[in-house]
């Protein structure tokens, strides 16, 4: 294994989850509502359930979606609110996963290429650069917004492995959603689902020890072992 690529939201950050409860709360809307309306806009941009995909395509622009976001929710639920300057919102107070960033500091100086693969907004990008800074720690970083493509698509994955140097069964995904796991999978990369800092900096260790690229792609789960 000679490429390690990390997520960003739910791996470098607590879990998303985590992070909408108290940001929710602050907005004064529900998480299910708030939730059940990005699913609407989402729809509405012909994007299925996938909340995301509007922003970090992108689809539609960061005050576009903010706007849409009030109607439905206003229209739906009744709840008016102000949703703009989202990102800065979004990102304030937010925690960074630090034993992880550790472990991806210390296997870069141990020479594996370490780089970010991450479905961004490019509204959102400044502010996760403030959060974790990339210099010295990503020898690249590839985002949804920049390439016009997203995890789980096949095309992103072969950008990465390019952007490395490296075929992909040479490449290593860690990412908190199964998704974006077999959509790893199936380009050829291993992935190791995200859990908690410990138990994945032991996952990936094991992968890259056992050269684990020499039989074949895999998701690792919680637990699992190459």
């Amino acid at each position: 294994m000679r490429a390690v690529w990390t997520d960003y939201g739910g791996v470098l950050t607590p879990p998303v989850a985590e992070t909408l409860e108290p940001f929710c709360a602050r907005l004064g809307v529900p998480s299910a509502t708030l939730l059940a309306a990005m699913r609407q806009v989402a729809r509405d941009c012909g994007a299925g359930d996938d909340v995301m995909a509007p922003l970090d395509t992108p689809l539609l622009t960061q005050e576009t979606w903010e706007r849409r976001m009030e109607e439905v929710l206003a229209t739906h639920s009744g709840i008016h609110v102000d949703l703009s300057d989202y990102p800065a919102r979004w990102f304030a107070d937010r925690a960074v996963n630090q034993p992880w960033l550790d472990t991806l500091h210390r296997l870069r100086r141990q020479g594996v290429f370490v780089g970010l693969l991450s479905n961004m907004p490019p509204a959102w990008d400044r502010h996760w650069r403030l959060a974790v800074p990339p210099e010295g720690l990503f020898d690249a970083v590839v985002l949804s917004y920049e390439s016009g493509c997203r995890k789980p698509e096949q095309e992103i994955f072969r950008r990465a492995a390019e952007r490395a140097g490296v075929p992909g069964e040479q490449c290593v995904l860690v990412d908190d959603l199964a998704v974006n796991c077999a959509g790893a999978a199936q380009a050829g990369w291993h992935a190791v689902l995200f859990t908690d800092a410990a138990d994945v900096t032991a996952r990936v260790e094991a992968l890259i020890t056992a050269g684990a690229a020499s039989t074949g792609p895999a998701v690792v789960a919680p637990g699992g072992r190459p």
